[in-house]
């Protein structure tokens, strides 16, 4: 061995770094990719004071007061009405389905009691699933409403307080009064942890194969793409199973997650969005070439799921165009039934457009999967 520090050497040595840097061109990616995504979703994407809410309008009557505060309430920025519903019934299917986030309830003889100075109600009621959601809409809710029905009324400057003080803005935070966290972190949690193992365990399917040398004896098997697929993707499904019922007792009598829809919708809604999952990352395992490239695409598919999906950061306070982004990730999809079932009680119909979506990734992700695979048989 040549003693001493050789220049020569070093760039021999850096040469060849760079060329393999450049060859593994998933690894290159990755290192610029990363970066540029966390800055765009925590810079632009990203944020805790969501406004623009949708909400629903339940009032019998059209008076100057009403369109007072109903304009005034969307003057704030938190609230968007996009629903003019003539019964409570209907509001609370809109609130159940996840359509909205707020319903105000301005009773028909608002008007009339104004005029007589007779203590006159509106209700809110909030969904606070998310507890973030909903803090910074109702914080301004009592202010906002007195000072409109003052101006309407045009006493502004007659004896305001005591003014503002008639009007009662009753505030019901439904499914979460107390605003605990753990109702919405823990139910999603749940997704998050299937689709950190579920994607990235295989996606080391093929790859693993590959790496030991007996992809050439999987290949020679007289079996065909869609059998190998199943017979790699279902034990890992089998895996997820056993998640589910450590992480779903342990969310009920650990944290005290109330449960209080269906069982059986909630367990068919998890074996779709596992097997959306498990063939995502047998997809993943038919493109990367190395366990570690596996690895690197699951991440890289992970990182804005989570960001996106409404579980760390709320949905709606998100840019548009992040929305649109978020809901093609199955973990988007899959938070809201979860938190629908066991929060709100929503039954099928309810969540029938997200376990409709979870099924599209289901046909998409397998008929990707056996494209590829079909490609590496040539």
């Amino acid at each position: 061995m040549n003693g001493g520090f050789s220049l020569t050497r070093l760039g021999a040595l850096l040469s060849k770094e760079f060329i393999q840097m450049r060859r593994d061109r998933v690894t290159f990616a990755m290192m610029l990719g990363v970066p540029l995504m966390l800055l765009v979703l925590f810079g632009f994407a990203i944020n805790n004071d969501p406004k623009s809410l949708p909400a629903a309008l339940v009032a019998t009557s059209n008076d100057n007061y009403t369109r007072a505060i109903v304009s005034a309430l969307e003057m704030t920025g938190y609230y968007r009405f996009e629903h003019l519903v003539a019964n409570t019934e209907e509001a609370e299917s809109l609130m159940a389905r996840g359509d909205v986030a707020f319903v105000v309830t301005i009773p028909g003889d608002f008007a009339r009691r104004v005029a007589r100075g007779d203590n006159p109600t509106i209700l809110i009621e909030a969904d606070a699933t998310d507890p973030s959601v909903a803090s910074g809409a109702i914080s301004t809710l009592g202010t906002v409403a007195s000072q409109a029905l003052l101006r309407e009324q045009g006493k502004q400057a007659e004896a305001a307080e005591e003014q503002a003080s008639r009007l009662q803005v009753i505030v019901h935070r439904r499914y979460n009064p107390e605003g605990i966290s753990q109702y919405n972190i823990v139910p999603g949690l749940l997704g998050v942890i299937l689709q950190m193992t579920m994607v990235m365990m295989t996606s080391m399917a093929l790859t693993r194969e590959s790496e030991r040398g007996t992809m050439e004896n999987l290949l020679a098997m007289p079996a065909s793409p869609a059998e190998i697929m199943l017979g790699k993707v279902l034990p890992y499904a089998a895996v997820g199973a056993v998640q589910v019922l450590v992480v779903l007792p342990a969310a009920k009598y650990l944290f005290g997650v109330p449960f209080i829809g269906s069982l059986t919708l909630l367990l068919f809604s998890i074996l779709v969005f596992v097997m959306s999952l498990v063939l995502l990352g047998y997809t993943i395992s038919t493109v990367a070439r190395t366990q570690m490239q596996a690895m690197q695409l699951s991440f890289f598919f992970f990182l804005p799921s989570i960001l996106l999906s409404g579980f760390m950061f709320p949905f709606r306070g998100m840019p548009e165009w992040a929305q649109a982004l978020g809901e093609v990730f199955p973990l988007t999809h899959f938070i809201r039934i979860i938190r629908a079932v066991m929060l709100k009680g929503a039954g099928f119909s309810d969540i029938a457009i997200e376990i409709g979506a979870l099924w599209l990734f289901v046909f998409v992700f397998a008929g990707m999967a056996l494209l590829r695979f079909r490609r590496t048989l040539d």
